[in-house]
């Protein structure tokens, strides 16, 4: 969910521009929400723009920033050279916080937002939730 501006908000370098000619030059993330057995269950994938692969995901109970941060480390141990990579979400207050951006600005990482209530700047993800669902 939005929950306003939490931090800094980054501007939309992808621009609805989701395929990549190489992998590991534009990835996507967001987290979804499950109802399974009248619980609720928070998926955070990151895709990438050439591959469509997976790199990594995290399912939890719920939708914090531990869970997100989790996700990032595992994606981050399996691609350690990441110089270049343009990392699009939405505006989730996840992504405006200062210890996720700060992993991905160590790592040569450049953050890219869709503009706020504009689901199609996030496509790629909006597209695969909706498969998956």
């Amino acid at each position: 969910s939005y929950y306003g501006v939490q931090g800094k908000i980054k501007p939309d370098l992808i621009k609805r521009n989701f395929y990549a000619i190489i992998p590991d030059r534009h990835w996507f993330t967001d987290v979804t929400e499950f109802h399974l057995k009248d619980q609720k269950f928070y998926l955070s994938p990151i895709i990438d723009g050439c591959t469509q692969e997976i790199i990594s995901y995290n399912i939890s109970r719920h939708p914090d920033l531990k869970k997100v941060m989790t996700m990032l480390d595992d994606a981050f141990e399996k691609h350690p050279a990441l110089n270049g990579l343009i990392f699009h979400s939405d505006r989730g207050w996840q992504y405006q916080h200062q210890a996720y951006q700060a992993a991905l600005a160590n790592r040569g990482i450049d953050q890219s937002m869709s503009r706020l209530g504009n689901s199609l700047d996030d496509g790629l993800m909006e597209g695969f939730f909706g498969i998956l669902k």
